[in-house]
């Protein structure tokens, strides 16, 4: 029944992209349907653990960029690194998830606003990411170089590189935008497909060629290379403590940041090798494997779990951000109940001057006394248990002040009469 809907669409002026081919279907918004159920299992299975890690870390990263922000001045750097969570984050919250859904349910059944949206909102997203990269990547050899410039960019700049990449990824995918059709045939299911009218057909020819290397190799192509002049820059010795300060921070910095290039490379390579595939299939040429188009496309969603976990690993600052963020979610101290000294001193800490004893004063502990004290204590306590009568404590007094004979006498059994 679909190649009777096409033929139709055909007599109106419009043809699907690779006409010759049987069938003539470029599933739009990524999706294509899968005929396999262990599929329809793993995919989504893959796509909502990327789902779950991915907004986990790129919200702390972006509470701790906030956070640090509020502390001090701008930063190029960290604004740029917040752009890129910024965009996985988006990514993670919606595109993924509708992502997963088409897959368990095996056709697309999200309607047709997400079948116009998905694969422009998906680009444009990778997009801004490719660009916030490349940005870095020159922003990083400009620290490298002078460390003491980053200081002076105002918030006005880095809100005009940031509007200025976000302009230029949204409409570079527009195309995907404008020829993503909704189809709800009379028997099957529901598909989201690109057909190409008539009259662009050579303009979406020179797209799907041109799309690549302006998103994808050109990007990375710049940011290695000034990632490649910043580490070179870094490997110089200063004569300064300062400098040798910077040059270990600039290292560690250029190092972090290439390794997010690197990964984000070497994971959304697939899925462009899945777009060539497919748009430059010739006739009777090898079919584009489903297994194959899934995997990419996980691997490509992939890259937004990996990012947080790499910032972690490698930049102390942001170890440091995640540690205080947990310690503050898991650790909460109990109330103060009037048994316990130390938590109520704790508890009012406020209201207590800093010359107020501490609980150890107040309630001594007998491990930690001396044995003097300890005996001294126990003299007054029993001292207060068994009252000295007055004339009993004036004959004590007069027998320690006579010096008694009787205790130096060497023969006492003769004088024993005597004192009879």
């Amino acid at each position: 029944p679909l190649h009777g809907e096409f033929a139709d669409l055909e007599k109106s002026g419009f043809s699907t992209m690779n006409s010759s081919l049987d069938p003539p279907l470029h599933y739009a918004g990524g999706y294509e349907p899968q005929d396999s159920k262990e599929w329809k299992v793993v995919i989504p299975t893959f796509l909502g653990v990327i789902c779950l890690a991915g907004f986990a870390g790129n919200a702390c990263v972006i509470g701790i960029l906030l956070y640090n922000t509020k502390k001090g001045k701008p930063s190029m750097i960290h604004s740029l690194i917040l752009n890129l969570s910024l965009a996985d984050l988006l990514l993670v919250l919606f595109v993924v998830p509708f992502r997963a859904a088409t897959y368990s349910r095996g056709d697309w059944y999200v309607g047709w606003f997400l079948c116009k949206t998905s694969d422009w909102f998906r680009h444009a997203c990778m997009t801004a990411k490719s660009l916030t990269i490349a940005v870095v990547a020159k922003t990083c050899f400009m620290y490298a170089n002078n460390p003491a410039k980053q200081v002076n960019i105002k918030w006005h700049t880095i809100c005009s590189v940031l509007s200025a990449i976000w302009l230029v990824a949204l409409g570079i995918p527009l195309p995907l935008w404008f020829f993503s059709h909704f189809r709800e045939p009379k028997i099957g299911s529901n598909l989201c497909i690109v057909i190409v009218p008539a009259h662009a057909q050579e303009f979406m020819s020179a797209f799907v060629k041109l799309y690549p290397l302006l998103v994808f190799c050109a990007p990375f192509t710049f940011a290695f290379i000034y990632f490649w002049r910043a580490y070179g820059r870094c490997q110089r010795r200063g004569t300064k403590t300062q400098n040798l300060r910077n040059q270990i921070r600039s290292r560690c910095l250029t190092m972090m940041l290439l390794s997010v290039t690197i990964t984000s490379a070497v994971m959304w390579l697939p899925d462009w090798i899945s777009w060539l595939w497919f748009w430059h299939l010739e006739t009777n040429g090898p079919a584009l494997p489903q297994g194959f188009m899934a995997t990419t496309q996980v691997l490509m969603f992939a890259i937004s779990s990996a990012n947080p976990l790499i910032f972690v690993l490698m930049s102390e600052e942001f170890r440091e951000g995640f540690k205080g963020l947990w310690k503050k979610v898991t650790l909460k101290k109990p109330l103060p109940t009037p048994d316990d000294p130390e938590e109520t001193e704790t508890a009012n800490t406020d209201g207590v001057p800093e010359s107020a004893p501490s609980p150890e004063a107040v309630m001594p502990n007998p491990e930690k006394e001396s044995p003097s004290a300890s005996h001294t204590t126990e003299n007054m306590d029993s001292k207060k248990e068994m009252p000295v009568l007055p004339d009993v404590e004036q004959f004590w007094h007069d027998r320690e002040a006579i010096p008694d004979a009787q205790d130096n006498d060497p023969i006492p059994w003769e004088h024993e009469g005597q004192r009879q």
